[in-house]
Formats: C-alpha cells, structure tokens, sequence
C-alpha cells in the first residue's frame, strides 16, 4: 500500500451486522488475498472514512477492532500498520482449515490470533461519545490553546485535583494535588519509581511469581531483586522478614495486595498490618500497585495500605486509568511522599517534560462529570457477569484438568493445571492453533521452577467470545 494514502475496497454489510465490523472483515480478507502485506501502512481514518463515505468513528472502531485482534499495530505519531508477525500466524491457522472440529464463529474468524493473557478491560465498552466531546473540549479549551501554567512534569492540575477526590471517595485514600504525578501508563510510573528509590547495590523484594515488567524496571535501576514467595495469602511476610533482618541491602518491597499479580489472591488484613509494621522496624519502603483497585465483585473492596499506614511510613501508591478505560488510554499516576515525589518528577522531566495534556484535560472532565465512576459500575457489571461465565465453562470442561479459586475481584483467573500437564507445551499448542496465552514461567523469577499454570484474562471478551477461546484450548490440551 506504500504510503496507504488510499485504500479503494467494496464494504458488503451482512444481515444485522454493525458496519464497523463488516469494513473491519472487508480489510481482513485484503489481508489473507495478499493485497495489504504486513507492515503497510493503511489511510488515516479521515481519509478512509471520506472515500468510503462512513462515519469517521465507523472507521476508528473497524481499526480499533483489528488492533485489538492483532491485525493492525497503531503506532503513535505514524499511524497504523497491518500487523509484521502476520505470515507465521496466517501460514499456522491455514493449516488448520480442514479441521473437521472447527467450527464457524459468528463474530470473529479462526483466522484471529486470540489472546486471553493477562486482563485487559474491553476497550468496546469506552464511553465512546462523551470520551470525544471531552476530548474535542479540550483541544478547544484556553488552557491547552494559550498555553496556561496548570500543566507541568507532574501532569495537569485539573487531573490531579479531580483525580485526588475520585481517589478520596473510591479508595479511601488522602492525598492533595501536589501528591500526585501523572504518568504514561502505569509503568512509566513504576519505572520513575525506581529510579527515584533505587541505586547500584540496594535490593527490592518482589512478590514471586509477580509482575515481569516490574522488575524490569527496578533492575534497568540497577537494583538487585530478592524472592518473596506468594501463597494462598498473598506475599509471605515471614519471609520477608526473615530477609530483613539479615540483609541490610533491603531498601523497598513491591506488593499487589488488592488482587495479586499473577494469582488474584487479596492480602488479608493481619498480613497487611504485619506487612506495615515490617516495612517501620526495617525502614522499608512499600511500592504499593493497585492495577485494577475498581473491580471488586465480592464484598466490599479492600482499602489501600496507604490509607491505613502512618503518614511518617513512605508508601508510593500506583494506580492506572488505562484498566479502568482502555488498554490504549496510557494513563497512569502515582501517590508518594514529597521528597520521593520530586525525586520522580526530575526523571520524568529528563524523558518527557509533560504529559498528554488534551487526554488530561479530557479525563478530568470525565471524572468531575461523574462519567468516570458510571462508566466503572457499568464494567463492573459487566466483568463479573464474564467471571462467572468463564468459571462455569472452566469447570464443565476442563474440570479434570484444571483447578481455580474463583477471584473476588480483578480481569483474570489464575489456572492452575493438575494431573502433571505441561503449561508451556499447553500454550505452544494453543498458539498454533490460534490462541495466545502466557504458561506460568513467564510469572516465575527463578525460570528454573516452571509455574504450571495460567492466567486467564476475561474481561476483554464477551461470552460467546469467550467459549470459543475456551474450545481451541480444550484442543490444544496435551496428550
């Protein structure tokens, strides 16, 4: 397509099929015909929607669609891109046509390459309409057109006023305006994290298994990783006390207490108060991750340590809109102390001096008109109806094989196999078969101890969606 400055193509709209989803079926056949190749570049949504005489949201949501299916990479600031790992994919699922156990899916072809890993929110379920008037509000507003001083490296002050009572009334949680920094997702702010804490030579304790990305940043900081083992309880504070007491190098430990990354377990309350009274005897600093703090669909949800923690116990508390919205909105914040706070903000300035500032301001508007918190009781909803879907069908079909403790809260299930079935010769068939999913190694710091297990996000699909990921890894099962 070279430039991809046109795209000329017939969209043949099914009986009660959206049109959004028929271009996003018409441009996927231009693929598999070889006409678009991986790595061309396709029109702007403008363009495309001008030619074909759509709606220009018709076109964001067909492009939006096969992003999310791996057919297109978005590429900020250069636009998007038929996806480069297309030819394996293409050339391992033809291999499957004749399978007489495949079966035609209403909404989604065999040809996708499904990726239950994780737990992404639905980016579908986006507030669509009043996200682009808060966002066209803000390209028009006089801060963002005359420049105004109410954004800085530690991102628009609207934001964080708004965010700072969102944050008050939903997690409990007492911090003004200046205790906030907005980042680029959440793991811009783990990373300045890092590099505001860590140094040659010091250690952080980490919940294993745990979140990879995490550690990748607090080593790119050259700190030095130390195991804490979870279990049924979440991080195992007699360890970790065991570790502080002898290693003097223990600066910092990294948590996921609301839902643990990978297992979803919730840190129940006499750990979290051993867990605090560890990190004041030894001078620790807790670096505490509330991913997905919104969804909680059984019982009340558990409040932040830093709500319940002494002022004078340095916690940084880091949380992110994008699970709350969009895996694609990267916005992220953190809470902390103000000498590690300014610490956080002159890394930030060396890398990125501010921040998104009409996404922002956009996101402001939608927490202060209250869109933010229906659009999270809808989601809600939503995600707990999936949980319990996927549950039920995990148990009918794969209740042999597998074993879980249903989550209270959070966008996924921790899979646990039995009977000695292998999780990475499991996700190698799955992946052949068009199914992406991490086996539990990826979680694990030791890569030497295998987790045979998986974490099954729900909440980016529906059920239908949802069932037939389950059928192909029903056939991927090894033998």
């Amino acid at each position: 397509m070279g430039k991809g400055t046109t795209l000329a193509i017939e969209v043949r709209v099914k009986e009660s099929e959206p049109i959004f989803l028929a271009l996003a079926r018409t441009i996927i056949a231009e693929i598999e015909r070889g006409r678009l190749k991986p790595g061309d570049a396709l029109p702007g949504t403008r363009s495309l929607a001008k030619n074909l005489k759509l709606n220009r949201n018709t076109v964001d949501a067909a492009y939006h669609e096969l992003t999310m299916q791996g057919w297109l990479n978005a590429v900020a600031s250069r636009g998007t891109f038929v996806a480069d790992d297309l030819p394996d994919l293409l050339k391992s699922q033809n291999s499957q046509a004749n399978d007489a156990n495949a079966k035609p899916f209403k909404r989604k072809s065999r040809q996708y390459l499904w990726n239950i890993s994780d737990g992404a929110p639905d980016a579908r379920l986006l507030p669509i309409v009043p996200f682009w008037q808060a966002f066209r509000r803000a390209l028009t507003s006089n801060s963002f057109l005359d420049n105004q001083s109410n954004d800085s490296v530690n991102g628009n002050e609207y934001l964080r006023s708004n965010l700072s009572t969102y944050l008050n009334a939903e997690r409990g949680l007492i911090a003004s305006e200046p205790d906030i920094l907005i980042s680029r997702g959440s793991q811009m702010a783990l990373f300045l994290t890092a590099r505001a804490i860590a140094e040659s030579g010091i250690s952080i304790a980490v919940e294993n298994p745990g979140y990879p990305l995490a550690w990748a940043a607090f080593r790119a900081a050259g700190a030095n990783l130390i195991s804490i083992p979870v279990d049924d309880g979440g991080i195992d504070v007699d360890v970790l006390e065991a570790i502080a007491k002898r290693d003097k190098t223990l600066r910092a430990v990294y948590i996921t207490p609301h839902h643990q990354y990978p297992t979803t377990v919730t840190l129940g309350a006499a750990r979290r108060l051993r867990l605090l009274d560890i990190a004041r005897r030894y001078g620790l600093t807790i670096i505490e991750d509330d991913y997905d703090s919104e969804y909680r669909y059984d019982g009340r949800p558990v409040l932040p340590l830093r709500a319940r923690a002494d002022k004078d116990l340095p916690i940084i508390y880091l949380g992110s809109l994008s699970k709350l919205l969009a895996p694609g909105i990267r916005v992220g914040y953190a809470i902390a102390p103000q000498d590690i706070l300014k610490k956080m903000a002159l890394q930030r300035e060396a890398i990125d001096r501010q921040g998104d500032v009409p996404l922002e301001l956009a996101l402001s508007s939608l927490i202060s008109d209250g869109t933010m918190k229906r659009h999270a009781r809808k989601a809600r909803r939503i995600y707990h109806a999936r949980r319990d879907f996927l549950a039920e069908i995990l148990t009918e079909r794969l209740g042999d094989d597998v074993e879980f403790t249903l989550p209270s809260g959070g966008l996924a299930i921790w899979l646990r196999l039995k009977h000695g079935l292998n999780a990475q010769e499991w996700s190698e068939n799955a992946t052949r078969l068009g199914l992406s999913l991490l086996p539990g190694i990826h979680y694990s710091l030791d890569e030497t101890q295998p987790i045979e297990a998986f974490r099954l996000g729900f909440a980016s699909m529906n059920e239908e969606e949802l069932s037939r990921a389950i059928q192909i890894l029903i056939r991927a099962k090894p033998n």
